[in-house]
């Protein structure tokens, strides 16, 4: 026990084994949902949704643990949404196989480790200004209260219009969910330990009641491997995939500073200027999990920001992580188990994580406006576009222009006039 305590510096960081596997628990409870979603979507690129299952466990397991072990960090990785719509609907329906997709994510993660052992990513991270590194904070937690709303079922897009509008709250799935917020709600205000797994697990029973969710018929399922190693490297070679190795590059290279930037403010590990201890590893592993994700058949492996569910439960080290991805690994044979849990089971844990992140746009000085509307734009976009890269692009590119005609471009670390460029220039042509 002393071993794994000094090992994960649980006495520095305030923590114990107990509270770390709760707070693993957490996260996997509020990341699970990939393992029916990911097979969905990748489904329409022909791939074999048992297999694809299995393939998007191991690699979120794996990836996991190692970025619990070697960056001691809460930060647990799975199959990144968007990416996965990306590989199918841009690189298979565009004419490629998938497994010439999963050949170009592998050959991604490749070239962001590459990115990384430069010290590009870090460089880059480092460079941005505080404001908009606490409004990426805020601005995730809006994002988890948009994604929140709509898997309770309190937000929908009209079918016409095609713009969002309140939902009918007369449903089984909206009064689950509406009945969590209660739940969750209480028990965070009351401080109760292990509040929002508490109030997931009591969710979960409601739902079972309400019959938005069904026991399994089988508890166990046999694993079906027959993706990993289902990749074509030379395919995903061709000159005429650049665009979209391009394309992959961008999104992974930023998501993950947007993701790591949050949880380390969440959990206390980012110090004054956001700069986070260790964060070289930290990029470096979720880089290698890119490559996870292509050689497993599961799509580009990223951080996932619902890691700020455990990191609430009180996660603070690598520990968190582990605990996430042994469950993932578990998962592979009681699969069915671990899919009992609705979307309107966890939704509300979203919302109120959301709320608890919103802190770190206080920290926002309203008064200069070439650093404040940078900031909420930062804040603003993620929710709007559903991405966290496209936040983080137009704070850069707004902190730049305002600063430049405020007469302080000067202020303005080089890296940022770089990035800028690139974010224009993705934003045209991608």
């Amino acid at each position: 026990m002393q071993v794994l305590s000094n090992f994960f510096k649980f006495s520095e960081r305030n923590t114990d084994l107990s509270t770390e596997i709760r707070a693993g628990l957490t996260t996997f409870l509020t990341m699970a949902y990939i393992l029916f979603v990911n097979p969905m979507i990748l489904k329409a690129a022909g791939i074999p949704p048992d297999a694809c299952m299995v393939a998007t466990a191991v690699a979120a397991g794996i990836s996991s643990i190692l970025m619990g072990l070697f960056a001691n960090f809460p930060l647990a990785l799975a199959s990144g949404m968007g990416l996965n719509s990306m590989l199918v609907y841009i690189v298979v329906k565009g004419g490629y196989s998938w497994q010439v997709g999963m050949g170009l994510v592998f050959l991604d993660g490749l070239a962001v480790l590459l990115l990384v052992l430069l010290g590009v990513r870090e460089t880059v991270m480092n460079s941005i200004p505080a404001e908009i590194k606490h409004a990426i904070a805020a601005g995730i937690g809006l994002f988890l209260t948009f994604i929140g709303f709509f898997n309770a079922g309190f937000t929908a897009v009209n079918p016409i219009s095609m713009q969002p509008e309140a939902a009918t709250l007369n449903t089984a799935g909206t009064l689950v969910a509406g009945l969590g917020m209660i739940i969750i709600s209480v028990l965070v205000t009351l401080r109760i330990k292990g509040g929002i797994l508490i109030g997931i697990i009591l969710n979960t029973i409601l739902a079972l009641a309400f019959g938005v969710a069904k026991l399994p018929e089988h508890f166990f399922a046999a694993p079906d491997f027959s993706l990993i190693g289902a990749l074509d490297i030379p395919g995903a070679l061709k000159p005429s995939l650049i665009g979209f190795f391009i394309s992959f590059i961008i999104v992974d290279f930023f998501d993950t500073l947007g993701s790591a930037t949050a949880v380390g403010y969440q959990a206390g590990l980012a110090g004054k200027e956001g700069k986070i201890e260790g964060i070289g590893k930290i990029l470096g592993i979720d880089a290698i999990a890119a490559s996870i994700g292509g050689f497993c058949g599961a799509s580009s492996v990223t951080a996932y920001i619902e890691s700020a569910a455990g990191v609430s439960e009180g996660g603070r080290t690598g520990m968190t992580a582990i605990t996430t991805g042994v469950f993932f690994f578990l998962s592979v044979f009681f699969a069915p188990i671990a899919l009992v849990v609705p979307k309107e089971a966890t939704a509300p844990a979203l919302i109120i994580i959301g709320f608890m992140m919103m802190e770190g746009y206080s920290n926002i000085k309203f008064n200069e406006f070439e650093t404040a509307i940078p900031a909420f734009l930062t804040m603003i976009t993620m929710p709007f576009t559903y991405s966290i890269s496209h936040g983080v692009g137009y704070g850069i590119i707004s902190h730049v222009l305002l600063k430049m005609a405020a007469g302080k471009s000067r202020e303005v670390h080089p890296v940022m006039y770089v990035s800028a460029i690139i974010f224009i220039i993705s934003f045209a042509l991608l």
